[in-house]
């Protein structure tokens, strides 16, 4: 799911697509806060509900030198303070489930710009088009869909 993700960031750049204001939503590790870091000049936020996971994603961003280009934040969602003050966002990547992402589709429409893209994975391939749905009814269309083996990675565009 997280190579669907790189890839989807990659065809976005690759249409011209510039992003100033980016948030990783369910960060894990932080590979994509840190993607997202190295081939733009925008501001990123990572936020994970599980403390593990921002301590992993802390290191790394230490370790590979981009602790100053990204803020880190320990979340569920949009519940936090530092989160809501750099919304609205033009960019957010949610790679985590069907469910969580179906939950999550009010609050991410609240929280990006007309016509930002979001990257939806952690999708398995028959539960992509309930997700999909979710985000329809939340002003969202969908850019691009990418399978890989039993995993769906969507782009979508807020209208």
């Amino acid at each position: 799911t997280t190579v669907g993700c790189l890839l989807a960031l990659d065809h976005l750049i690759k249409q011209g697509n510039s992003f100033l204001n980016i948030a990783d939503i369910g960060c894990g590790t932080g590979v994509l806060a840190m993607a997202a870091a190295n081939v733009s000049q925008a501001n990123v936020i990572a936020t994970d509900v599980d403390e593990v996971a921002v301590e992993t994603a802390k290191f790394n961003f230490k370790a590979y030198g981009l602790s100053a280009k990204i803020r880190l934040v320990q979340s569920r969602g949009f519940n936090n303070l530092e989160i809501l003050k750099r919304a609205p966002f033009d960019l957010i990547f949610a790679n985590i489930l069907a469910n969580p992402l179906c939950l999550l589709a009010p609050s991410i429409a609240a929280h990006t710009k007309k016509n930002a893209s979001i990257i939806l994975s952690g999708i398995l391939n028959r539960q992509a088009n309930r997700v999909e749905r979710y985000y329809n009814a939340h002003l969202f269309k969908r850019v691009l869909t990418r399978r890989i083996d039993q995993w769906t990675t969507i782009i979508m565009q807020r209208k």
